[in-house]
């Protein structure tokens, strides 16, 4: 039955190779299976009529039933249009054609009944419609006696050859008159009965072609429950292999460094959160099986803090541990702050990046090989394959979503037998939702409160028109000698422009604040001149940084308050969460004013909505998530858990993938193996689904 949908594609009667090329160029469809599985991403009632004399442009998609009257060519070349004048007994419309105009003319008739569907515009103080569908009566007799039309994506090239969304209904038309037998269940029986779900070949057909809202529902909830439970069950079978394959190293002593830095190094009294996930983890790293954690903390929360101390029990037990971060920028800063909190602490820590000379790299990899190096701290340099440890018991892993899956693989193949503990650590807040899918196979702890004395960040949105109030704000925070980032966007598509604004900014400011040093930074400049800007900003040399998103990771300056986001309606939620946490890292009051034009779309007004009324980076993650969609979070293209998303949506379908998670836990628990004979259907599934034949089960 599998071959069935397996055919390709040319041999759908109504495509052939022509087609069938171009399908697969534009849409990926190349068999059956492509096809059925292109659901449509709307559907329209084409059971109304209308007639012409109640039809106004702010109508949404409408149905008349008339005759063309005339057809009158205008313009030539390029901008040539055909229009026709339509009419029932009570009006006239006009219809118009940009495209094909030869083609509608030799097959539209004049004085034929034809039905007209399409969206209503003004144009020249007239009605019309551009591009109507158009059906003859004996075309609509043929049509199925579903309620409602499926809208399916098509590109513009598609358009160009005849193919369109109506095209690709007709082809779902006839697949799924071939179809019927042949469509094989993909659950087992025991699920559908007990879930009460709609068969797959019913639900494959109806989704495209419902009869009523009710077959629709179920349809789109078996479809989107089936989606969910399969990556769902990948993901946990991943979890339950590497916890029984993947022994890890038991960290069983809490010992003289972890204890001394407690009692007597610690920087701030931990909160009850940090301390909550330091016993998570100490839990893990006792149990002899490999840890993966996922450290979820907004900037600032103190996540470094509670790897620190993870390392330092690594110490206790005699292992080595391994920090890597994205960013020379970063790993530097970590490097600073972790040599300064053990400062006077007998730990021997060592930087790795790029920039590390050769004679110095010569007697870290010494230091690393005898074990006389207990931290190391660095960028990607950490993984090449000279870097060699005594024994390495800790890798952490900062920002992860900004390294490939081979690259984290290779650092805990450093170790012959038995793989390192992982953390992996991100200040992007992940929607729940998206962790249990990206990140379904690791334990997630979550830092949700930020260190004692850090006071929340004031955020206010201004138009263009309170220019001269921001600048007075700004000179009031001067004179209190609180520093001030202004933050340009630097989008690719508009570089040159974008500079130009940034320094047309810097202007501006300098004129403005005539007797303030104020420095510029961007990513087109030299590494050194961009370091030497932002070192004297952290050194308090200048007080103003006029810069472009280059200091959205990497620059703790905890005098430096104010944040000004300009074109803030430019930004993603994400974007602007990370940049305000660049401020309020130390006991003044700090604020972010967001700057925008008037004209802004409502999408980019319920973004800045957002930023003014919440600090709470997982409500900002939910919303975004919503407006963007779960493809455009950062880090799910490079998770290593493959999915593509044909049905469900993450931002929507929480309580389906919660019901599906349930389920596939239940099934697990029964059988891990999946070798009773009720589960086969799902072991032969995940066999199928495997993509590649690198191990992945042991890595986030």
């Amino acid at each position: 039955m599998a071959e069935f949908l397996d055919q390709e594609i040319k041999f759908l009667p109504g495509v052939g190779p022509k087609r069938a090329e171009l399908l697969n160029k534009e849409l990926k469809i190349k068999t059956f299976k492509d096809l059925i599985y292109y659901f449509p991403y709307k559907y329209i009632d084409r059971t109304k009529f209308y007639k012409i004399s109640e039809i106004h442009s702010q109508m949404p998609y409408i149905q008349i039933k008339g005759t063309i009257r005339s057809f009158e060519t205008i313009g030539e070349g390029k901008k040539q249009r055909l229009t026709a004048l339509f009419s029932d007994e009570t009006g006239s419309i006009e219809l118009v054609w940009f495209r094909a105009i030869k083609w509608q003319k030799e097959h539209l008739k004049l004085n034929k009944t034809y039905t007209v569907f399409g969206k209503p515009s003004d144009f020249g103080n007239r009605i019309n419609i551009v591009h109507p569908d158009m059906e003859t009566q004996e075309e609509q007799q043929l049509k199925p006696s579903g309620l409602f039309q499926g809208y399916y994506v098509t590109s513009e090239k598609m358009k160009n050859t005849y193919i369109n969304s109506k095209t690709i209904n007709k082809l779902q038309l006839t697949l799924a008159n071939i179809s019927r037998g042949k469509i094989a269940e993909t659950l087992p029986d025991y699920l559908v009965d007990r879930l009460k779900l709609m068969s797959l070949e019913d639900s494959l057909i109806t989704i495209h072609k419902p009869e009523n809202t009710r077959d629709l529902k179920n349809a789109t909830f078996r479809l989107k429950f089936e989606e969910l439970f399969y990556i769902q069950l990948k993901i946990l079978a991943v979890k339950h292999h590497r916890e029984n394959k993947n022994k890890g190293f038991r960290f069983e002593n809490i010992g003289y460094n972890f204890n001394t830095f407690y009692d007597k190094f610690l920087p701030f009294e931990l909160t009850g959160a940090q301390k909550k996930v330091i016993k998570e983890i100490r839990r893990d790293v006792n149990r002899n099986i490999q840890m993966n954690r996922l450290l979820q903390g907004d900037v600032g929360s103190g996540k470094t803090l509670v790897a620190l101390m993870i390392m330092l029990m690594a110490m206790d037990n005699e292992f080595q541990s391994a920090l890597m971060a994205p960013t020379e920028i970063l790993a530097q800063q970590h490097f600073n702050s972790i040599t300064k909190m053990l400062n006077g602490m007998p730990v021997e820590i060592a930087l790795l990046t790029g920039s590390t000379k050769k004679k110095d790299r010569k007697v870290l990899h010494e230091g690393l090989q005898n074990g006389t190096i207990q931290i190391l701290i660095g960028t990607h340099a950490l993984i090449e394959d000279v870097v060699v440890f005594k024994k390495l018991g800790l890798v952490v892993i900062d920002e992860q979503h900004r390294f490939g899956v081979a690259q984290r693989a290779k650092l805990w193949q450093k170790n012959d037998f038995i793989p390192p503990h992982v953390l992996v650590m991100t200040a992007t807040p992940i929607p729940r939702t998206l962790a249990m899918t990206v990140y379904g196979d690791l334990d997630v702890s979550v830092i949700d409160e930020l260190p004692p004395g850090r006071k929340p960040i004031q955020t206010m949105h201004f138009y263009e028109n309170r220019r001269g109030q921001l600048n007075n704000f700004i000179k009031q925070q001067l004179e209190r000698g609180i520093q001030v980032y202004i933050v340009y966007p630097l989008i690719s598509e508009s570089e040159k422009m974008d500079l130009k604004n940034l320094e047309e900014g810097y202007r501006h400011i300098t004129e403005a604040f005539t007797d303030i040093k104020v420095s510029m930074v961007h990513g087109k400049m030299k590494p050194n001149i961009k370091e030497n800007a932002m070192q004297a900003f952290k050194n308090g040399e200048t007080k103003i940084m006029v810069a472009t998103t280059v200091i959205e990771v990497g620059v703790d300056v905890p005098n430096a308050a104010v944040m000004v986001i300009e074109s803030a309606e430019r930004f993603g939620l994400s974007q602007l969460h990370q940049l305000r946490g660049r401020v309020g890292r130390g006991a003044e009051q700090s604020y972010c004013i967001l700057m925008s034009s008037y004209k802004i779309s409502n999408e980019s007004k319920k973004r800045l909505e957002t930023m003014v009324r919440t600090n709470d980076g997982f409500e900002i993650a939910e919303v975004d998530m919503k407006l963007r969609g779960p493809g455009d979070i950062e880090g799910t293209q490079q998770s290593g858990i493959g999915f593509d998303l044909k049905i469900a949506n993450l931002g929507k379908d929480g309580e389906i993938l919660q019901l599906a998670r349930n389920v596939a836990m239940e099934v697990l628990e029964k059988d891990p193996g999946l070798q009773a004979n009720e589960n086969k259907i799902l072991l032969r599934k995940l066999i199928l689904a495997k993509q590649t034949d690198f191990d992945w089960s042991s890595i986030s």
